[in-house]
């Protein structure tokens, strides 16, 4: 399970359910267990202190890499 903050204030963002041991490029809806704070402004996905963390694409998050930080675990399958 990943914990993701904002890059720029620190703020949790939501937990996600990570599979798999490659990078996070997309964060699909049905995996995200719960939503501490974000914003949506039409398409991007902002933290409330305004730093863009991704990009709606319908079913997924598309994520700006350098938007945010993620810590935790991992799932292998």
């Amino acid at each position: 399970m990943l914990t993701l903050k904002c890059a720029a204030c620190r703020q949790k963002l939501w937990k996600y359910r990570k599979y798999g041991q490659g990078e996070l490029l997309r964060c699909h809806k049905d995996r995200i267990t719960k939503v501490f704070s974000y914003e949506t402004d039409g398409d991007k996905v902002c933290c409330r202190c305004g730093q863009v963390v991704g990009i709606d694409k319908g079913l997924f998050i598309k994520m700006v890499h350098k938007g945010f930080t993620a810590k935790g675990t991992k799932i292998n399958t």
